[in-house]
């Protein structure tokens, strides 16, 4: 089932501003259990979980930033009046 680009909108929103902070702090975490690695393989841990959260919500965010494709254009409120 396809979300409409509504939903992806408001679940893209509740993604960056809930998802996004609470996967940081898990992140986080996660090196903090490794016991502080040498500063080279710490910042590959932090880049691959930087860019491992996206990968399965790319579908929610691809077109968000368009404008609605479901919305009428104004060609055709103009025709209607």
């Amino acid at each position: 089932m396809a979300l409409s680009y509504k939903a992806r909108k408001r679940l893209s929103l509740l993604v960056l501003v809930v998802g996004l902070p609470a996967y940081v702090v898990v992140a986080v975490t996660v090196v903090n259990w490794l016991d502080r690695p040498a500063l080279w393989l710490e910042f590959l841990i932090y880049l691959g979980l930087g860019l491992l959260w996206i990968l399965p919500l790319r579908p929610v965010f691809l077109g968000v930033g368009q404008p609605d494709p479901d919305a009428p254009t104004p060609q055709a409120e103009d025709k209607r009046q």
